[in-house]
């Protein structure tokens, strides 16, 4: 059977456990540089944008990515998620998805 894509949901401080490794993201986006964003996500995380991506400052947005060895991320798949998202659910979700990892994803 081929192997399932495990993507885990991670924020900024996970970006170094990750790298080389598809992951999930989720946080604010506070700057948009051409190709580039920072993304708020418990510490700003600089990601490379696909032509797809089609972002907003002050929204909150989910990639799907890749780590790079800078700990930027290569967006695979971005959605914007809007203004109204409770960070304080997303960073138990994280939590829980680190704490229980032989759940949510193989190392």
């Amino acid at each position: 059977m081929a192997d399932t894509l495990s993507t885990p949901r991670i924020t900024s401080s996970y970006l170094d456990s990750f790298t080389s490794r598809t992951i999930r993201l989720i946080g604010k986006v506070t700057q948009l540089r051409g190709e580039q964003a920072t993304i708020d996500s418990d510490g700003n995380v600089t990601a490379h944008l696909n032509r797809d991506a089609h972002l907003t400052v002050g929204n909150a947005v989910e990639i799907v990515g890749k780590v790079n060895q800078d700990l930027s991320v290569k967006v695979l798949k971005a959605t914007d998620l809007g203004r109204d998202v409770d960070f304080a659910a997303i960073s138990a979700v994280v939590d829980a998805t680190h704490r229980y990892k032989e759940i949510f994803y193989a190392e």
